[in-house]
């Protein structure tokens, strides 16, 4: 919410790809990552663990597009293998250990390492039944993450970041800082959630954190919002490490988990929270439908359609520079919006809304470019601005502030999918 990595500087995929090289045996050829194979990279994808295959759904649950590995899957093949209709697993695929599904920027390089590692075992056995190369990501992730790391200035992540955390990281603008102090001075409980650890999340937020009433840390969203207190107690915290459970909470400060303690701090019986996140899986849908919490997505995608890429000129190097371009589509993949739907060659095509632009006028009350846009001087909004907020009887496009995505209008008009 307040830091976040730069774009195409998530040191994350290296690490891994040299954990599981080192330790798993895998070919040296994940080491080596061309810049056109980023192209691959696209939010909205689910991994089939088993069969190693990425797959495009459509709002309506039947299969866009699909890849095996890197290596695109042709209109008949997805015929031949899923069908016409809503694939089988559509309403179940997301709570389903067998599929991961990529839906924001932190995560994102990681679907491009999945993909090349189904390439390099299809080259080893000419026939793979089921791949099982996922427990060795997770072995890579808990290398990567795991609790003392950070501490201890350990393993390959936390002490790259802390050493040089301006190479990695974006500051929050004060407009954001102020525009929380308004809140606060407003009346308002500031809560902030995080599935980072304490010690890793001050590094992060150590200027804000005054700003804030509560602060959950190790959340291990999205299970902690439909899981009870019994099943994820609170956990006081000294030293940055959790001590002992508590039964339940009474007054505002740092906890790993959360209770009901904002019924206590407002009055309230029935509090209002109004949510901000950047994950579907992990944020917007959890909290929109295990809490019924009013929810914002920010949604990087609504800044512009053109592919992220820092532009270099001459007076400014690259790694200096922080305005980038939002990527909404690639080559591989087309639109995270819209897409048409597959069809053989004498087929006409038909354009469609995405499963990813389903989700979003689902469970979000409204969708945003950036967080600024509730602060910045020209996008200034006041405390009690009232959103257009998605429903039966409004347009789907209506939730998106302050503008819809460019896929979803044409000639200023609602595009007509099916």
């Amino acid at each position: 919410m307040v830091l976040h990595f730069k774009p195409g500087c998530c040191p994350d995929s290296l690490h891994f790809a040299r954990y599981l090289v080192t330790e798993k045996g895998y070919d040296k050829e994940l080491l080596t990552v061309t810049p056109e194979s980023w192209d691959f990279c696209c939010k909205g994808l689910a991994l089939d663990l088993e069969d190693g295959n990425f797959l495009k759904l459509a709002g309506a649950g039947t299969i866009l597009r699909a890849s095996h590995g890197t290596k695109s899957v042709t209109p008949e093949e997805i015929l031949e293998g899923y069908g016409r209709r809503e694939w089988k697993h559509f309403k179940t695929f997301q709570w389903n250990a067998k599929y991961y599904c990529y839906d924001n920027y932190f995560d994102l390089p990681g679907a491009l390492l999945c993909a090349r590692i189904v390439d390099c075992l299809d080259k080893v056995r000419a026939i793979q039944t089921k791949y099982n190369f996922w427990k060795d990501v997770i072995a890579a992730i808990q290398h990567n993450y795991k609790t003392l790391a950070f501490k201890e200035n350990c393993g390959p992540y936390f002490p790259e970041v802390k050493n040089d955390p301006v190479k990695y990281l974006q500051s929050c603008p004060e407009s954001v800082k102020k525009w929380l102090r308004q809140l606060k001075n407003a009346g308002k409980v500031l809560l902030l959630i995080t599935s980072s650890h304490r010690d890793h999340f001050r590094l992060l937020c150590e200027h804000v954190l005054e700003l804030f009433d509560i602060v959950i840390t190790n959340a291990l969203k999205p299970g902690f919002f439909s899981q009870t207190p019994n099943q994820r107690p609170f956990l006081t915290l000294e030293n940055d490490e959790e001590q002992e459970a508590l039964p339940s909470l009474d007054k505002p400060g740092w906890y790993s988990h959360l209770y009901e303690l904002l019924k206590k701090m407002t009055g309230k019986p029935e509090r209002k929270v109004v949510y901000f996140g950047d994950s579907m899986h992990s944020d917007i849908f959890p909290a929109h439908h295990f809490r019924n919490w009013e929810t914002v997505f920010i949604l990087e995608e609504l800044r512009g359609d053109e592919v992220m890429i820092p532009v270099e000129t001459e007076s400014e190097p690259l790694e200096k520079k922080e305005k980038y371009e939002i990527r909404v589509s690639s080559q591989d993949w087309v639109g995270l919006f819209v897409d048409s739907i597959s069809g053989l060659e004498s087929a006409e095509e038909t354009l469609t809304n995405t499963w990813s632009c389903k989700c979003i006028s689902a469970y979000s009350t409204t969708a945003i470019p950036r967080l600024e846009t509730m602060s910045d001087k020209e996008d200034y909004l006041p405390l009690d601005y009232r959103f257009t907020r998605f429903s039966s009887n409004s347009l789907e496009i209506a939730v998106y502030y302050p503008k819809p995505p460019r896929a979803l209008l044409s000639n200023a008009e609602p595009v007509t999918t099916k």
